[in-house]
């Protein structure tokens, strides 16, 4: 038998928790080594005996920075600090967890934040509210969160960056419709080679400008 359905048939019968506490104790499943890689078991076993914080279990649930943030969020709904260097490796799970847990800035999860284009454009976005120098560099590498990052975050044009979003056509398109309000002479050529995008500028871009001059 595993573990898990171990559990599952004690609470289908309406163990207490007290009760899958004792016979987990007394059949030999107190070896909780059997699932030191396997914290989603032990995790399914909190959630489903909805039986609230089990410190004794934390260990192992803190190990997996998705198990230590979905039991931080929906089982403790507070900081679980055993769990936060499992967390912190995690960009996802750190992101969430400044987001949904911490609610504001997070400083140990933010090396690994700023080492991924995406979380970090949306950590400044809407954690930090405001630039983020630090994550920039990484930022600026990626043409899609480039665009974003100048759009929400900047409001504006982004100089730095903008080598990168010219060499991609639909970023150059988006960028030259919400951030540079009309032509983008610089990244036309890019957007040419793609006839979708080069379509799409036209029609967005270049007569939305001659209308606006009409």
């Amino acid at each position: 038998m595993e573990f898990h359905e171990f559990v599952e048939g004690m609470r289908r019968i309406g163990a207490r928790h007290d009760e899958l506490k004792r016979l987990i104790h007394t059949s030999g499943w107190q070896e909780f080594a059997d699932f030191e890689d396997a914290p989603w078991y032990v995790l399914w076993y909190v959630i489903h005996a909805r039986c609230g914080r089990i410190p004794e279990l934390e260990r192992i649930i803190a190990r997996d920075p998705e198990t230590a943030y979905e039991y931080a969020s929906g089982v403790l709904r507070a900081r679980f600090p055993q769990g936060e260097p499992a967390i912190s490796r995690d960009p996802w799970r750190a992101y969430e967890y400044a987001r949904c847990v911490v609610r504001g800035r997070w400083p140990d999860g933010e090396p690994i934040i700023s080492a991924h284009p995406d979380w970090a454009c949306l950590y400044a976005h809407y954690i930090l509210r405001r630039r983020w120098p630090e994550a920039e560099p990484v930022i600026a590498q990626s043409p899609q969160w480039a665009y974003c990052y100048a759009r929400d975050v900047i409001g504006g044009r982004w100089p730095e960056a903008e080598p990168r979003i010219a060499g991609h056509p639909w970023s150059a398109c988006y960028y030259a419709r919400d951030i540079i309000r009309g032509r983008w002479p610089e990244a036309e050529p890019v957007i040419a080679r793609n006839p979708e995008a080069a379509y799409y500028y036209d029609q967005a871009v270049c007569r939305s400008t001659n209308l606006q001059r009409d």
